[in-house]
């Protein structure tokens, strides 16, 4: 019998399978679990046993078919310098301050030892606490923030943006400086255990930088990231990429996450076949959060009929998302492959 990971990692390369994966690629605590399993947020976000507590949750309480470690797009960016509000039990920590928000200080950045940095220790703990927990036929998805999203999260999104048009040499330098650790990262949690590793780049999204300024400036250094990174590697990029998918499916990633804000999921898989798969797109806010199980089951329905290869919210799940919702996207796979 398929195991869950080989299943996944079939669908991942586009390998026909009996049953399409249902997992989540982006985060995945929820409030209901974190009160299932005492393992609050923000404790659970630098605590290694919590994190791999919470994360197990979605996993045999929620019934997705991998397990998603960490639960935010903040451990990198602190390990490197930027301060971080660690959030609340229903909300995500943030980066407040940046440390190379002028170009003359990324002359004299550097970068620390990942391996012993801030919140990463804990994160590759929970990551072999995880896969004693659930052995080697579960997959484990280990995420994190994109080198697009890490380099304004350095220099801020505001310097970011005004490099972009200003100062291109700079607007590389950041880049190209925040990639480097973003693989080695990305790495450790392979060598911990992670068999996929997603990373979120939000910033990379239409809705802030243009498709050309992705063409010219942004899909060389996450290209550069799946080529070096020692696993299969998932972009999430949020809002409607509709006009970067074409681009997306060119920078080496095996899989594309998108959310119900790209309309055609059909001429998405169809555009992508070949270079990518497409993940998605239950919508996170307005079904997850909001709808109720049949609302859940006809979103799950219409993302299948559509072709995506693995079954998934569109976003990072919303803490106080109810875990019935979730459990509902389980079972309408289950039903949609019953027919």
């Amino acid at each position: 019998m398929t195991t869950l990971k080989e299943n996944l990692l079939k669908a991942l390369n586009g390998e026909p399978v009996e049953k399409t994966p249902v997992v989540s690629v982006t985060q995945t605590g929820i409030v209901e679990l974190m009160d299932l399993v005492n393992a609050p947020w923000p404790e659970s976000q630098s605590n290694a046993k919590m994190m791999a507590d919470l994360a197990v949750a979605a996993h045999e309480l929620g019934g997705l078919e991998a397990v998603r470690v960490p639960y935010c797009l903040t451990v990198l960016a602190q390990a490197m310098g930027c301060e971080v509000n660690m959030g609340t039990k229903n909300r995500q920590p943030s980066v407040t301050a940046h440390p190379y928000e002028k170009p003359e200080m990324l002359d004299d950045a550097k970068k620390p030892d990942l391996k012993n940095a801030g919140r990463i220790p804990a994160v590759l703990e929970a990551i072999r606490l995880v896969r004693q927990k659930v052995g080697p036929d579960v997959p484990i998805i280990g995420g994190m923030e994109g080198p697009i999203t890490l380099a304004s999260d350095l220099c801020s999104v505001k310097s970011f943006m005004k490099w972009s048009i200003k100062k291109p040499d700079d607007l590389k330098r950041v880049i190209d400086f925040a990639n480097v650790a973003a693989i080695e990262y990305a790495n450790l949690m392979v060598e911990a255990g992670a068999d996929i590793i997603c990373i979120a780049d939000p910033v990379s999204s239409p809705d802030l930088m243009s498709p050309q300024d992705f063409h010219d400036k942004l899909m060389g250094a996450i290209t550069e990231f799946a080529d070096k990174v020692k696993a299969p590697v998932v972009l999430h990029v949020c809002g409607n990429v509709t006009a970067i998918l074409n681009d997306m499916a060119d920078c080496h990633c095996k899989g594309l996450s998108i959310e119900e804000k790209v309309e055609d999921v059909k001429g998405a898989v169809e555009l992508t076949k070949g270079r990518a798969v497409i993940i998605g797109n239950v919508s996170s806010p307005f079904v997850l959060l909001s709808g109720d199980p049949a609302k859940v089951a006809a979103a799950v329905n219409n993302a299948l009929d559509a072709g995506v290869a693995i079954l998934a919210p569109g976003c990072g799940i919303a803490p106080m998302t109810p875990l019935a919702n979730i459990k509902a996207m389980v079972d309408a796979r289950n039903k949609y492959f019953q027919k």
